[in-house]
């Protein structure tokens, strides 16, 4: 498996057509998969914007003076108002609000950044990174699109890259029911692909000022393994969410 970034990408602005610009400057070929940067996708879909746009109500106010108490800066209420604006749930309010999105995914501050965002004060993340990743799939053309984002993780130090939208593959691989060299039957492995493949377009693409926010993964095989629909985990089942709802920072 091969793995490159496009280059020579310039700065993404509203309206810009991602797929052009990818397209222009690497020659795809069928069976890629393009590990496209959620930074970029947000910024041709107009998610750049400024703090104004978030006059702070009162529960953003009571969540920045809470996260004041137990952070050495003074967090701004309108960034905490576009928080929950952009969640559906909040499941950590200290030391940091962790949240989930209107798509299911769970990260810290809803996933807004403040890096790298030239026309406003914060960038959102994709409304819709599944339509994103199937409009881009459409008119690269290519295979496989995988919108990429970087998060934390539980029990682990640091970030890496994540899926948030996909299109033209299953985001897991199925491996219950074949065996293992001993002839065991597996019966629980569940191999989350798209967020290996966009940790792996991470290493590549780079942080900071790298500018390098689309990767193509070429000779990637599927292999013959049924597919699994499932990428973020029911709350039903997702005990760590349980148990971070009975918990309080002290």
């Amino acid at each position: 498996m091969e793995l490159f970034a496009v280059p020579d990408l310039p700065e993404v602005r509203p309206g810009d057509d991602v797929a052009s610009l990818i397209r222009d400057r690497t020659d795809l070929r069928d069976g890629d998969v393009v590990c496209i940067a959620s930074t970029i996708v947000s910024k041709a879909e107009g998610r750049s914007t400024d703090l104004a746009s978030f006059p702070a109500g009162p529960r953003a106010r009571e969540l920045a003076e809470s996260l004041a108490e137990h952070t050495a800066g003074e967090p701004d209420p309108r960034f905490v108002q576009a928080v929950l604006e952009e969640s559906v749930d909040v499941l950590m309010e200290a030391p940091f609000l962790l949240t989930e999105t209107r798509f299911g995914h769970v990260g810290v501050n809803a996933g807004i950044d403040r890096s790298n965002v030239p026309d406003g004060d914060i960038l959102l993340l994709p409304e819709h990174p599944a339509e994103s990743a199937a409009g881009l799939r459409e008119s690269l053309p290519a295979d496989r699109v995988v919108v990429t984002d970087t998060c934390g993780r539980p029990f682990r130090h640091g970030q890496r890259g994540v899926a948030i939208g996909w299109a033209g593959l299953e985001p897991s691989r199925d491996w219950r029911g074949e065996t293992d060299r001993d002839g065991r039957e597996l019966g629980v492995t569940v191999e989350n692909v798209v967020d290996e493949l966009a940790a792996a377009a991470n290493l590549v693409a780079g942080e900071g000022d790298d500018g390098t926010p689309a990767v193509v993964v070429r000779d990637f095989e599927w292999g013959d393994h049924a597919g699994s629909n499932d990428h973020f985990r029911e709350i039903g089942t997702d005990y760590v969410r349980q148990a971070i709802r009975g918990w309080s920072y002290a």
